[in-house]
């Protein structure tokens, strides 16, 4: 009787996944996936390498120790951004989007979480950033 009830269940698994399949296929196809996930992902790597600042007390070990448990979430994200943005993106559109990601995520992480605005310098050399993915996606040819 127990066997019969998995087998269903399993049935219905399989027939979910059968139906889901055309959807994640499309959707690993999308130009915003990546872009989503890696803004995710960039999310947790920000608490990862800057959340600790205001811990300056705690132990070192245990400051890594924890920024590694958040930085496992990180490439949960940001290992399919790269897997299924390959498919639309070339490797290097995929670091410089990366990069105006992290600027961007880091820009609000400080704001809220050391209280801070970027100076003149920093909003000049985030244009730049800016600039490099313009250029990135300019046709080669």
């Amino acid at each position: 009787m127990a066997g019969h009830r998995w087998e269903n269940s399993l049935n219905l698994y399989r027939a979910a996944f059968v139906q889901l399949q055309p959807i994640m296929n499309q959707l690993m196809q999308s130009r915003w996936l990546p872009i989503v996930l890696l803004t995710c992902s960039n999310v947790f790597m920000t608490f990862a390498w800057y959340g600790h600042l205001k811990y300056k007390n705690k132990p070192l070990l245990a400051v890594i120790l924890v920024s590694w448990g958040i930085a496992l979430f990180e490439y949960c994200f940001q290992v399919p951004a790269n897997r299924w943005g390959s498919s639309r993106y070339s490797p290097y559109q995929l670091k410089i989007l990366q990069e105006v990601i992290t600027l961007s995520v880091f820009v609000v992480f400080a704001f809220f979480y050391f209280k801070t605005l970027p100076a003149w310098n920093h909003i000049a050399a985030f244009i730049c950033v800016i600039a490099a993915v313009a250029f990135a996606f300019w046709p080669a040819k």
